[in-house]
């Protein structure tokens, strides 16, 4: 994850491509995967260049939009152009934070998925993670505390809609069985790590988890988990809504979350 004393790899290429070089890419290195290319064009897709999962969530976008892990804004200015009136997008790069500002993304803000936002700001009726956004949360303990977290943010009747994706294809020999350390850590948990232009980022923590073990995770936190849609590839779209009496079940007030 990017912090004030790494470099911003992510920010450098997306302001790079948005100030004109487009060929602009950065290189993903992952411990479970080789190296990929991903091209800083990724973070500025329109509508019909954004997959099908995507384009659903924004159609099942409503009321107040919180933009978590907005990247270069794509879908903030998606919901702008169709006329809603309070979108706020974040990410935690300064760059992403420069490049969505210039671009039009009228409500930006850097920081964390877990800092509190001030109580002017709240309740939102949509928190937005796509891009395979729950793996912002780094682990299914971060997941946890991020379900936890967002109670406090979302108004009664709020939704995430998150995208997710299960990997363990990352695992499979040529036979297809799968080689799981079934002690280890999940194996939805993966280290990452970006250069750009020869310079490296700090590795950071992310999370692919299967639908099954995010359907236990959210009624382990008090929500229902809808899933909407859901990829060839194992990519899913889910809707996590609070259930309004968790407070009761579990015997503590949700301010105990904040």
């Amino acid at each position: 994850m990017t912090t004030t004393s790494a470099p911003d790899i992510l920010g450098q290429a997306l302001l790079d491509y948005h100030h004109g070089r487009k060929k602009a890419a950065l290189t993903v290195h992952c411990n479970v995967a080789d190296d990929e290319p991903l091209p800083a064009a990724y973070f500025f897709r329109t509508l019909l260049q954004m997959p099908e999962l995507e384009r659903l969530a924004l159609d099942e976008s409503r009321g107040r939009v919180l933009d978590l892990g907005a990247g270069a804004g794509c879908h903030s200015l998606e919901l702008q152009s169709r006329g809603f009136a309070h979108v706020k997008a974040v990410d935690v790069s300064a760059g992403a934070v420069q490049v969505m500002t210039e671009r039009g993304v009228r409500t930006v803000a850097r920081h964390d998925l877990l800092v509190p936002l001030p109580p002017t700001e709240l309740p939102y009726d949509t928190i937005l993670l796509l891009m395979n956004g729950l793996g912002l949360a780094g682990t299914l303990d971060g997941l946890a505390r991020f379900l936890a977290h967002a109670r406090t943010l979302l108004a009664p009747g709020g939704q995430i809609l998150a995208t997710s994706s299960d990997v363990r294809y990352l695992y499979e020999d040529e036979d297809g069985s799968i080689r799981i350390n079934l002690n280890g850590p999940y194996y939805g948990e993966v280290e990452y790590r970006l250069s750009y232009k020869g310079k490296s980022g700090e590795p950071f923590p992310w999370l692919f988890v299967d639908a099954a073990l995010l359907s236990d995770a959210a009624e382990t936190a008090g929500y229902s988990a809808e899933f909407l849609s859901h990829d060839d590839d194992d990519q899913y779209l889910v809707r996590l809504m609070p259930l309004g009496n968790y407070e009761l079940k579990i015997g503590i007030p949700l301010v105990a979350f904040s």
